[in-house]
């Protein structure tokens, strides 16, 4: 489960990486209280995260642990029996396989051939993410741009 769970960060991490070297920014504020908008945060890795004040790291902080531990998925069930949030993330229950934390509208297979050459998929995309977003940190650790060294 930590493989999958640590490649799935790290898909995003990349990901970011891809985005804010880019130059795409979301319009608007960061943070209304410090007068920060998207726009002036750095798009290097280490000094964007020096940017982002306190209290948003502990919101992030605070969305990842809801994700963690189910409450970010809270579904309920309406009078024909559905779930009123089938792409929510829910809680990993001793029900459902290891990693499977999406709610009742996301994809799954019956296959045991293809959902293993799909979780293989995953966690080599994954362990590749690990190893890129690792790079990109290395590099800008050493001076050069993140995505073109």
């Amino acid at each position: 489960i930590m493989e999958i769970k640590h490649g799935r960060a790290a898909m995003l991490g990349f990901l970011h990486v891809i985005h804010i070297e880019s130059g795409v920014r979301f319009p608007g504020y960061l943070s209304t209280t410090a007068d920060l908008k998207f726009t002036d945060v750095p798009s290097g890795l280490l000094a964007s995260l020096e940017a982002v004040p306190t209290l948003g790291w502990l919101q992030i902080l605070a969305v990842g642990f809801a994700c963690e531990y189910g409450y970010a998925g809270v579904d309920t069930i309406n009078e024909s029996g559905a779930g009123t949030r089938p792409w929510s993330v829910v809680k990993q229950t001793d029900d459902k396989e290891p990693g499977d934390i999406g709610g009742p509208g996301w994809v799954r297979y019956d296959d045991p051939g293809v959902k293993a050459y799909k979780l293989n998929v995953e966690r080599q995309n994954g362990r590749a993410a690990m190893m890129g977003i690792t790079g990109c940190i290395a590099h800008e650790l050493l001076g050069v741009d993140a995505l073109y060294p």
